[in-house]
């Protein structure tokens, strides 16, 4: 049938048709095009944000194989092309830093106050998330509150206290808690239980209340129905917090510096300090010994990424 025997109306609406077509067409190309750009943008951003981030760090794993007379002893200047590459800084300063020491003073540190935080704040989650009763809101709010404490706001009071609390001689060489591992442990501890308890809480209060009331029908007790039951739950996000509270404690600088005075003592942040000299520092020596130093850090990550990752996927869904 041609279309010249089509009626009016038919003719019309096919005409329409054709035309709505062609504008779904056109709107769906344009709207494809603007993705594309959109996307082209998006990604050249985040490249030269990641070139910004990354910079820093490229730069100082360069410095960290230039010699001395490149950058400290000649016109050269530090992004100049170098004369040669070598691993005499490494070298220089894992020996002159004795940094082997010192990464055996920070694990004392580390490893006590990431299982004290863990298991401290998982105990304190696991009473106000689990259990109603009259001042768990209370608690868990002051918990949090503790994290918007700024840590310089309390340093002259707690240096006064850390003077003021005595301590055996073989556990410290002052006599108080002042220039001791213990004392920097316990402030760790303590800045870093309140973000624990509010992050587990929050897991454990998505765990079915079922769970505790089939643990209490078996006959187990608060403390088993919390080790055994609640805790192995809650594994991913103990692991993204592990992860966290290694890299904090491991790069903390602040209190290392402030209450740790003791040279040989002092945690692996504060000493490399030593590689500073009295009239000029090496700044190749101290990129070399800060790489050095950042590889622990490093091997935790990539050593517990796949949990650190599913925690904190999980944390999005939790409420």
């Amino acid at each position: 049938m041609s279309t010249s025997s089509l009626p009016e109306n038919d003719i019309s609406g096919h005409m329409t048709g054709s035309r709505d077509k062609a504008g779904d067409s056109t709107r769906a190309l344009r709207a494809q095009r603007r993705a594309k750009r959109s996307g082209m943008l998006s990604q050249g951003f985040l490249s030269i944000v990641t070139f910004l981030w990354l910079f820093p760090l490229l730069y100082a794993v360069y410095t960290s194989f230039r010699p001395f007379s490149d950058t400290g002893g000649s016109d050269k200047g530090y992004f100049s092309l170098p004369s040669s590459l070598t691993f005499e800084n490494y070298t220089t300063a894992w020996s002159d830093a004795s940094l082997l020491k010192f990464f055996v003073n920070t694990l004392i540190i580390v490893v006590p106050s990431v299982i004290l935080v863990l298991m401290l704040s998982s105990m304190a989650a696991f009473t106000v998330s689990r259990y109603t009763w009259k001042f768990n809101l209370f608690f868990l709010m002051l918990f949090t509150a503790g994290n918007l404490l700024p840590q310089q706001a309390i340093i002259v009071p707690l240096y006064r206290l850390y003077l003021a609390i005595p301590l055996p001689e073989f556990l410290s060489g002052s006599g108080t808690l002042y220039d001791t591992k213990l004392g920097i442990i316990l402030i760790h501890v303590a800045f870093q239980l309140g973000f624990c308890t509010f992050v587990l809480s929050n897991f454990m209060k998505a765990l079915p209340k079922d769970l505790n009331e089939a643990a209490m029908l078996d006959g187990a007790g608060v403390f088993k129905t919390f080790w055994d039951i609640i805790l192995p739950l809650t594994r991913p996000a103990l692991a993204a917090l592990a992860t966290l509270q290694v890299t904090w404690i491991y790069n903390d600088y602040f209190w290392a510096r402030t209450l740790q005075t003791t040279g040989d003592e002092k945690p692996i942040t504060s000493a490399l300090q030593n590689l500073e000299g009295v009239f000029f520092t090496n700044n190749n020596l101290v990129a070399a010994g800060s790489l050095m130093v950042a590889i622990p850090i490093l091997v935790v990550y990539f050593a517990l990424q796949r949990h650190f990752i599913s925690g904190l996927t999980l944390g999005a869904t939790k409420g």
